[in-house]
């Protein structure tokens, strides 16, 4: 076990009836803010960047094979101290957000690595400028080099949408006090809000909680809570959305980008047609996946309509029982061992070694995250564990994200990182994992009925929950263009998706219509959110092939993890014979969710 910093306690905050809750030891990345390391890294950041730029500006076309390579490992090394310095502020910034200190530490190493880094802007421009004959030619040339053309690919993509030097520069200085700024601004005002219920204050995440709590009234009194903090914040949320997005839509014209979306999908290096194709559809599932499935749960609530509060409630025969953390552990790395022993054992440093924070704390961000910090360092995963079953699934879901980003670090920094359409692949799956184990073992029908119940309900905030949320910003983003947006403009757009992919089971009471204010994906990646639904279909697919008995899974799977960023989609799921091009792809996970909806209306029989 790695010794750890004497201020190391996990529960030195957050210890509780849940048992011991890890909290994460940032030591491995630095001792503290002042650490002489930290200091040491920053002088050396500055002197690396502006010698990187004198060494190369102006000269990568003049480059060989080797020189080509050289300047490559040359600007990955950077990266990797920049981003080390980063993880650290960001990390210790999300256990407190509230903490002034830690706010001013983060921004003022933001301030000072964008100002170092700027001379570097030139890098991309100039390797965007090269003949494709010419760079092909040097990548044939060296195999060390040819094993980055993936990065370069990448890069290039944004070729047609490259502006000046100068504006490039311009924009490098200026994101600063630009989209960061106001994520910080919405970070701090999320993290800040107060609700009381029933006599208690809570967090929003304590809040949100209630909404699965078995006992109804509780679940009204924190909705309505929850409807009259958003109402009050509304219009700091309505401008906050209304900046980025319109600083979003400036960018975009002048880069000359078709669409709002096209940026997210260039960094995903995914196709726009095979976005559409999922998206359309999950949309014309909705009535057999969601419609249907939430009809099922008014009649095991004897309800004739649901209210939002009830959406993720417990089914009646629900044991509200609270699952403490050892349990949870065991649940998990069991799962991951019975798939392979390696994932267990690749999980098992985020407990012992100080990898998780878990306990819900005031000012820490709410939700829960796997950072994969550098690649010569180690991830880090947050949760705000409440000792629910869906608690469980949420770290199962982080852990595959851990374990995944632990077996893609051996790519290196620059190729480890997975577009976000594969970046859900080994958490979803380390959940699907968990689910399965759970089943196999449920003792009675009642059981697993409410396993199977919890599992639709999980893969229906997945894929429609978030198809959803990404009609919402495609709508919200094409409406900015036309104009300024009032939060009764926002509140309608929120609604209108919601009624549409909920379906008539749902009576929608007067104060949701402002709960897309606490969505942070909208905030930090726009259009991130189609992710988790091409993750789940993805997984369900790969799932599929791994029941039926596929050869070598186990291997070809871990192969798939370890690539990182190095392989498109389409050459990593080719050896299971899957293809995300194919409309036919979509339909095979969507029919794993309609496959338990069969089965749980069958036990209605």
């Amino acid at each position: 076990m790695q010794a750890k910093s004497p201020l190391f306690d996990p529960n030195a905050r957050g210890g509780n009836a849940f048992g011991k809750l890890p909290e994460w030891d940032l030591t491995d990345l630095y001792s503290a803010q002042d650490a002489a390391e930290l200091k040491s890294d920053m002088a050396w950041l500055e002197t690396a960047c502006s010698g990187f730029a004198q060494d190369y500006e102006g000269k990568l076309a003049g480059l060989d094979a080797a020189g080509l390579l050289a300047a490559i490992e040359k600007y990955e090394a950077i990266d990797i101290t920049a981003g080390r310095v980063m993880s650290f502020a960001g990390l210790r910034y999300y256990q407190i957000t509230t903490d002034s200190g830690r706010a001013k530490f983060m921004s003022d190493c933001q301030d000072k690595i964008t100002t170092f880094t700027t001379p570097l802007v030139f890098w991309s421009l100039e390797m965007n400028r090269l003949e494709d004959d010419h760079l092909e030619s040097l990548l044939k040339a060296d195999g060390k080099l040819a094993r980055y053309k993936p990065v370069l690919d990448r890069m290039r993509a944004m070729k047609p949408y490259q502006l000046s030097d100068e504006l490039e520069k311009f924009l490098h200085d200026q994101s600063a006090v630009g989209a960061s700024a106001w994520n910080k601004l919405y970070d701090e005002t999320v993290a800040g809000l107060s609700f009381t219920v029933n006599g208690e204050d809570l967090s929003i995440e304590g809040t949100l909680n209630l909404l699965t709590e078995q006992n109804r009234d509780t679940r009204e009194a924190a909705a309505k809570e929850l409807a009259r903090v958003f109402e009050a914040n509304v219009k700091t949320f309505a401008r906050v959305h209304n900046t980025l997005a319109k600083e979003k839509e400036i960018e975009d014209r002048w880069r000359g980008f078709p669409t709002p979306q096209t940026a997210r999908h260039l960094a995903n290096h995914v196709e726009p047609e095979v976005v559409e194709a999922l998206r359309n559809a999950v949309v014309a599932a909705y009535p057999r996946l969601s419609h249907r499935y939430y009809r099922l749960k008014a009649k095991w609530m004897g309800l004739d309509t649901l209210e939002v509060w009830d959406r993720n409630a417990p089914l009646p025969l629900e044991s509200d029982r609270i699952v403490n953390w050892d349990e949870a552990r065991k649940i998990v790395t069991e799962a991951y061992a019975g798939f392979d022993p390696r994932m267990a054992e690749l999980a098992e440093p985020f407990f012992t070694k100080g990898w998780i924070d878990a306990a819900v704390k005031p000012g820490k961000a709410p939700g829960a995250f796997a950072h994969p910090t550098v690649t010569t360092v180690h991830p880090y995963v947050m949760l705000n564990y409440l000792g629910k079953p869906r608690d469980v699934m949420t770290l199962a879901h982080e852990l595959g994200h851990g374990v995944h980003q632990v077996l893609a670090a051996g790519q290196g920094e620059l190729l480890s990182s997975t577009p976000l359409t594969l970046a859900e692949t080994a958490s979803v799956f380390g959940e699907m994992l968990t689910f399965r184990k759970l089943l196999s073992e449920a003792k009675s029908k009642q059981e697993r009925k409410v396993l199977l119940a919890g599992k639709v309900e999980d893969m229906i905030n997945t894929v429609v929950r978030q198809i959803a949320f990404y009609d919402f910003e495609c709508k919200l983003h094409a409406a900015r263009r036309e104009g300024e947006l009032t939060p009764d403009d926002i509140n309608a757009m929120w609604m209108s998706v919601q009624a549409s992919s909920l379906g008539d089971a749902f009576n929608f009471f007067p104060g949701y219509q402002t709960f897309w204010a606490y969505i942070s994906h909208f905030i930090h990646v726009p259009f991130y959110v189609y992710a988790y639904a091409f993750g789940d279909g993805l997984v369900n697919a790969l799932y599929a092939v791994y029941e039926e008995g596929d050869d070598g899974f186990q291997e070809k799977y871990f192969d798939m993890l370890k690539a990182g960023g190095s392989k498109h989609h389409k050459e990593l799921l080719k050896p299971f014979g899957l293809d995300a091009s194919d409309p036919s792809f979509w339909a095979k996970g969507l029919s794993m969710i309609e496959g338990f909806i069969d089965e749980l209306e069958a036990m209605e029989d």
